[in-house]
């Protein structure tokens, strides 16, 4: 295997998701179409917009795959052979992700030259089922996230080179086995392995005694209920070398539902930890500062997952119904405007701020210290002291720490700290 090269692959929920990872340094996204992909609550992509979301990657040399992994009732399987052709024939799309047998089949016999890589929700534990795939025509398999690392090594020893291996790395896990719960389409009639999954595993449950049940009684002592289902989630990027050691060439990052704030910070830090690794394993040292921007998207409290610890040692439980939430994005740059004066960037709103605002800055290559906001703009150019409407368009002076002009590039996310924010679909 070559290990000079790993890939970072980044979630693509709809199309501005999908320009934020490419530029913000995926190699690759994955995303879904409106119909047979594991998040139906993620906007996706209308057919028209994958072609065009492809064509834009692939300009730029990042490749995409297609989710296809739902596991289908008969009756989702009308209409399934035009989602194949399509995917195959006409969205440029590099590869489809497939978890049931009969998907994978009618991939393979439609569109035989289309490259097939068999999805987590598969649940491929060991290199046996790894070969096994392999022999069908698939070219890489995603493995359940029960997977340790020492097995992960034991799986890439015992398996062909050309056999690709990829892993969640970072983001969100699920109480259940890679995915198959039931608990959504009991309580809400959303089906999960269907792809859309209601998330009821972050709700607050208690017991009830069979001979008293208007008496609820919480497992433990939060006041709003009892979390036991809700896991912590991933974030591996202190293991960098140990992944890359133990053959994963594909960097999966959890997170199609989330925004683009979390799409830009979460790509940027996993790649610019495995370029780093990659260019100089021996001096490598994981920078203090990927933790920083780790820290200031949504999320549940981090953990390694089970790459060290097995389901039975450690269930990675995460007993708190809020997220972490530590900061909320207020503008996305735009390309610059010539009709904007001298050292003014084009903002698009995305939550209130006011002139004299210490902002955080999230930009595609390299870092800078928060700025302040000195002047403010509406669009046509007239002084403010706030933007309070959502999506509209400011223009703004920024400065730093000494009172010089700070010029931001494009597609910079300008973000003020926040606390926890509780909520079952984050979008920060």
């Amino acid at each position: 295997m070559d290990r000079s090269r790993v890939e970072v692959l980044s979630p693509a929920g709809n199309p501005a998701k999908l320009r934020t990872a490419v530029n913000y340094g995926a190699d690759a996204v994955y995303m879904s179409g409106k119909n047979y992909g594991l998040r139906a609550l993620s906007d996706n992509f209308t057919r028209e917009e994958m072609v065009e979301s492809v064509a834009y990657a692939h300009a730029r040399g990042v490749k995409c795959y297609v989710t296809l992994n739902v596991m289908p009732t008969e009756d989702d399987l009308p209409g399934l052979d035009d989602a194949i052709r399509f995917i195959g024939d006409e969205s440029g799309a590099d590869a489809v992700l497939v978890s049931d047998p009969g998907i994978f089949v009618r991939t393979r016999e439609l569109c035989p030259d289309l490259e097939i890589h068999i999805s987590t929700q598969a649940s491929v534990t060991n290199s046996a089922a790894c070969k096994f795939w392999a022999d069908q025509g698939a070219k890489r398999i995603v493995l359940a996230r029960e997977v340790s690392l020492a097995q992960i090594r034991k799986i890439r020893d015992a398996i062909p080179d050309d056999v690709e291996l990829e892993c969640f790395v970072h983001g969100a896990m699920c109480v259940a086995y890679s995915g198959r719960c039931l608990l959504s389409n009991y309580f809400t009639g959303r089906r999960s392995n269907g792809g859309a999954c209601a998330q009821p595993c972050r709700w607050g449950y208690h017991v009830v005694e069979e001979k008293r049940p208007d008496l609820a009684m919480p497992v433990e002592e939060d006041e709003r209920g009892t979390y036991v289902f809700g896991s912590k989630d991933i974030c591996m990027i202190d293991h960098i070398p140990e992944l890359v050691d133990a053959g994963v060439n594909s960097f999966k990052i959890e997170g199609r539902i989330k925004g683009e704030y979390y799409a830009a910070a979460v790509t940027k830090v996993y790649r610019e930890a495995v370029d780093l690794y990659c260019k100089d394993p021996a001096s490598y040292a994981v920078d203090p500062h990927w933790h920083y921007v780790l820290d200031k998207v949504v999320h549940r409290d981090y953990d390694t997952g089970f790459f060290f610890n097995s389901p039975s040692e450690d269930a990675k439980i995460d007993y708190e119904k809020s997220y972490n939430k530590p900061a909320f994005v207020v503008g996305i740059v735009q390309p610059s405007d010539a009709s904007a004066g001298a050292g003014l960037t084009k903002v698009i709103q995305k939550n209130k701020l006011y002139r004299g605002d210490v902002l955080n800055v999230l930009m595609p290559e390299g870092y800078i210290e928060p700025v302040t906001v000195a002047e403010l703009y509406d669009s046509k150019m007239e002084p403010v002291d706030a933007c309070p409407h959502p999506e509209m368009t400011f223009f703004m002076k920024a400065v730093d720490k000494n009172g010089a002009p700070v010029t931001l590039p494009e597609m910079t996310f300008l973000s003020r700290d926040g606390d926890k924010d509780a909520g079952i679909l984050p979008q920060g």
